[in-house]
């Protein structure tokens, strides 16, 4: 039997996705209206404030839900880094695999780090921070584990992010074979920034 609060959660569910398809057209955020959420989550439209507030409580549940999902690739990276040690080409592939599973999350978060809401743009610009945290940690992690001289990682870490991100950008315009040369380019650009930070350690 379901209970009160698997019920709850279910329909949270829904009417997030809901919002994630009405997003999957190339809208942002602000441009959703209540009703056409619960229309498209199958719910009556007051049922909607049981779960949020308002729609700009909904838009920043979306935000922190792409973020924990950028978390968890990096943790996904982590580990098979662990397993194959060829860790820049292994960051790239897992990144792709972010992208292909989450495009519209990962829209949410480029449409918003400069769209006209400023509760927005704090939120993306927060959940970034946090993946840049856990990717310096990542980084005077594996510099203790390999015994090597510790580097600029914040620095580092936020020039490889950002080379990351804007291949994510290209990607979702690109054909495969673009695609293949763009995922290309981007490890050759992150093993620069590398070699960059440990020739000044």
């Amino acid at each position: 039997m379901t209970t009160r609060a698997e019920q709850k959660q279910r329909t949270r569910r829904m009417i997030l996705d809901a919002a994630l398809s009405l997003l999957s057209d190339n809208r942002s955020l602000d441009s959703l209206g209540l009703r056409e959420v619960t229309r498209e989550a199958g719910l009556a439209a007051p049922s909607f404030y049981r779960h949020f507030p308002n729609m700009a409580e909904l838009g920043l549940a979306l935000v922190e839900e792409a973020g924990l999902f950028l978390r968890q690739m990096l943790r996904k990276t982590r580990q098979r880094i662990g397993e194959t040690e060829s860790a820049i080409d292994t960051s790239v592939d897992t990144f792709i695999e972010f992208l292909e599973q989450y495009p519209v999350h990962f829209r949410i978060l480029l449409q918003e780090q400069v769209g006209y809401s400023d509760e927005y743009r704090k939120a993306v610009r927060a959940e970034v921070d946090n993946f840049v945290t856990e990717l310096v940690s990542y980084l005077d992690a594996r510099s203790d584990a390999l015994n090597r001289p510790k580097l600029d990682a914040q620095n580092t870490a936020e020039a490889m992010i950002a080379v990351i991100i804007s291949m994510g950008t290209k990607l979702t315009v690109l054909d495969r074979r673009e695609k293949q040369r763009i995922r290309d380019n981007t490890a050759e650009q992150l093993r620069i920034v590398m070699r960059g930070a440990l020739s000044k350690r």
